[in-house]
C-alpha cells in the first residue's frame, strides 16, 4: 500500500470517528455533566411513532451517564479513549470472550409521579471485524437503595438483549435493554451495565465500547378497561370485532386447569370500544369436559369464528360461528391425524381461503415429539385440511400459540411464543414466514426476548405496513407492543424494534397473561388476563394504532 494510499485511509477512518463522536455529544454532552437531555436517542431509527403518548407511558426527561460517571463492578473491563484529532470520549471496553465484565453508575431517585425507568446504551466498536453479521448481547440489573430494606429488595435483572452490529468500525448503536422497569419514587437507583459473551446469542469477540448510559423516568400507562370481575378464574380471553362490536370470550374455572369439568367459555359484547360490556352468556359447557376458547376470526361474509378446546378423556377442538357475539352455534368438530394442543386465530389467505396454525406436543416433555403447522377450509370453515410444517422438534425448537397476519404477494408473517425459561437469548419468540400462500415456511429466533412464555398477537395495518406484537411479559406484569415495518424482518428476524409498555397487571407467572388483539378504525383493543389464583380479571386495553414516520437518514456503511 503507497503512503497516499494509508494516509487516505487514515482520514476515512477519522472521518467515521469523528462523525460518531461528534453526533453522540451533540446529543448527550449537556446531560453527561448532570443536565437534563430530553431529545432523542442520538442513533434511533425506528420507523414508527406511537399515536397518542397519553394512552402510553410518558416520558419525563432523561439522566445520561458517561463512561466517566460510572465505575467498575464485576470482572476487569478497562476505562479507555476513543480518540480522534483533539475529540477523546471515554468508553468502557467490554471483553468479547470473558464473561461477568460489568460496570455500574448511580441515578438519583425520580419525583413520585414517575413509576417506571427505560434504560438505553449507546455502544461502538473500532475492530475491523465490525459486521451487521454479527451480534452481541447485554442486561441491565437494577437496584434501589430504599431506607430500613438491603438494596438486595430491589433487584431487578432484565432480559438478555441482542442486537446486530453495525455494517463497518465506528459507528454507534443505541440498544434499549428496558424499557419499562417499576422503580420507587425518590430512591437512588443504582445501574448496572454487563455484556453476555458466553450468551449464545453474542457472536462477536471482540471488545465493545460502552460510551453511554441513559436513564428515563416514565409515567404509568393508561389503566385498563374491565371485561369480567367476579369470583372465579377468569382467564385466555379472546377478543374480535364485528364490524364496530366487540365480542370478548373468555373461560372460567377454579384455578390454571384446562380439563375440570366445572371450566366453561363466556361472552360479552360492546358497542362503545369497551367502556360497557353486555350481560354474561354461556358459549360452551360441555358435561364431562373443561371448555376455553383458543382461537377466533372471521369467515368471508363477516361472522365470527371461535375455536374451543373441549378436555377431558379425548381432545377435541369445536369450532362456532355467532353473527352477533351473544348466540353461538356449533360448526364442527374435524377430526385431524394430529391432535393438536390448541388450534390459533382464523385469518384469511388469497388462493386458499381460511387459514389458522395449530401446534402439537408436551409442555413438560423435552424429547423430540412436537410439531406445528396450518389449517386451511376452502368453505368458510364447514371442513378442514390439516398440514405438517416441522415434525421431531425439541421443546427449545418449537413455537407454541402463534398468531400469524397475510401481508400480501403470498407473504404470511407469523410469530410463536417460546417454552424456554431461562433467561437468555434461547428464551426469544420465534418467527415464521411463508412466501407461498403458506404451503412452505422458514421458522428462526427474533430478538424478542423479554417475554416468558408469552403469547403474541399481531395486527397488521393494511394502509401503512406496519405490524403491532402484542404479548403479555409473564413474571413481570407488564403489556408489551412493537410496532414493526413488516418488510424490515420478514427476511431479518433480529431486526424488531424495542418494546413499549402499554398496560400493567399482576406480575404472579401465571396468573396473567394470554394478550389478544382485534382492530377498529384506527384503535386497537388489546385483552389479557390479570389477578391472583383463584380470582382473576378480564381486562382490555385501547390503544391508537401506531403511524408511520420518516426514517433518520443513516450515514453511509452505518446500521
Amino acid at each position: 500500500m503507497t503512503s497516499k494510499t494509508v494516509q487516505e485511509e487514515m482520514m476515512i477512518r477519522a472521518a467515521r470517528v469523528s462523525y460518531v463522536l461528534m453526533a453522540m455529544l451533540a446529543s448527550f454532552t449537556a446531560a453527561s455533566f448532570g443536565a437534563d437531555d430530553s431529545g432523542g436517542s442520538p442513533s434511533e431509527r425506528s420507523h414508527v411513532k406511537p399515536g397518542d403518548a397519553a394512552r402510553h407511558a410518558e416520558e419525563g426527561s432523561p439522566v445520561c451517564l458517561a463512561a466517566n460517571n460510572m465505575s467498575l463492578a464485576t470482572g476487569n473491563p478497562s476505562l479507555v479513549l476513543m480518540s480522534s484529532g483533539s475529540t477523546h470520549v471515554p468508553v468502557w471496553s467490554l471483553s468479547g470472550g470473558t464473561p461477568g465484565q460489568s460496570v455500574v453508575g448511580l441515578v438519583n431517585g425520580f419525583d413520585r409521579e414517575y413509576v417506571a425507568v427505560k434504560v438505553e446504551i449507546v455502544v461502538t466498536t473500532t475492530d475491523e471485524a465490525t459486521n451487521s453479521n454479527e451480534q452481541d448481547v447485554y442486561r441491565v440489573h437494577l437496584s434501589q437503595m430504599v431506607a430500613n430494606a438491603p438494596f438486595t429488595s430491589r433487584q431487578v435483572t432484565s432480559d438478555c438483549v441482542r442486537t446486530p452490529l453495525p455494517a463497518a468500525p465506528f459507528y454507534s448503536r443505541t440498544i434499549v435493554l428496558e424499557s419499562f422497569s417499576p422503580v420507587l419514587p425518590n430512591a437512588p437507583l443504582l445501574v448496572r451495565i454487563q455484556r453476555e459473551p458466553a450468551d449464545p446469542g453474542d457472536t462477536f469477540t471482540r471488545p465493545v465500547g460502552l460510551a453511554m448510559v441513559k436513564v428515563t423516568p416514565l409515567k404509568a400507562p393508561a389503566q385498563p378497561l374491565v371485561v369480567q370481575q367476579g369470583a372465579g378464574y377468569d382467564s385466555w380471553p379472546m377478543l374480535q370485532a364485528i364490524g364496530k362490536k366487540l365480542v370478548c370470550v373468555y373461560s372460567r374455572g377454579s384455578g390454571h386447569t384446562i380439563a375440570e369439568d366445572a371450566r366453561a367459555v363466556y361472552a360479552r359484547t360492546s358497542t362503545d370500544e369497551g367502556k360497557t360490556w353486555t350481560a354474561e352468556t354461556v358459549v360452551a359447557n360441555t358435561p364431562g369436559y373443561g371448555d376455553v376458547a383458543v382461537g377466533k376470526g372471521l369467515d368471508s361474509k363477516g361472522d365470527m369464528l371461535l375455536w374451543v378446546r373441549r378436555v377431558g378423556k379425548e381432545w377435541h377442538h369445536d369450532l362456532y360461528r355467532t353473527t352477533d357475539g351473544v348466540a353461538f352455534e356449533l360448526l364442527t368438530t374435524p377430526k385431524l391425524e394430529v391432535p393438536p394442543i390448541q388450534i390459533t386465530d382464523i385469518f384469511e389467505v388469497p388462493t386458499v381461503g381460511l387459514m389458522a396454525l395449530w401446534f402439537a406436543g408436551n409442555y413438560g416433555n423435552d424429547g423430540p415429539n412436537h410439531s406445528w403447522g396450518t389449517v386451511t377450509s376452502s368453505d368458510d370453515g364447514a371442513t378442514w385440511k390439516q398440514t405438517v410444517m416441522e415434525s421431531g422438534l425439541t421443546k427449545d425448537q418449537w413455537p407454541t400459540e402463534p398468531a400469524a397476519v397475510y401481508l400480501g404477494d403470498g407473504r404470511i408473517l407469523a410469530v410463536g411464543r417460546t417454552e424456554v425459561g431461562a433467561n437468555s437469548t434461547t428464551r426469544s419468540q420465534f418467527q415464521m414466514v411463508s412466501t407461498d400462500y403458506g404451503a412452505t415456511w422458514k421458522r428462526a429466533p427474533t430478538n424478542i426476548s423479554d417475554v416468558l412464555i408469552s403469547t403474541p398477537s399481531l395486527i397488521l395495518d393494511s394502509e401503512t405496513g406496519l405490524v403491532s406484537n402484542y404479548y403479555y411479559h409473564r413474571g413481570r406484569g407488564i403489556l408489551r407492543r412493537r410496532v414493526v415495518d413488516a418488510a424490515s424482518v420478514f427476511d431479518h428476524p433480529l431486526n424488531w424494534p424495542a418494546s413499549e409498555a402499554v398496560a400493567t397487571g399482576s406480575a404472579i407467572t401465571v396468573d396473567a397473561g394470554n394478550a389478544n388483539s382485534t382492530v377498529i378504525g384506527k384503535s386497537h383493543f388489546v385483552s389479557f388476563y390479570s389477578g391472583e389464583a383463584a380470582n382473576t380479571s378480564i381486562l382490555v386495553s385501547v390503544l391508537p394504532g401506531p403511524q408511520a414516520r420518516s426514517s433518520v437518514v443513516s450515514p453511509k456503511g452505518a446500521e
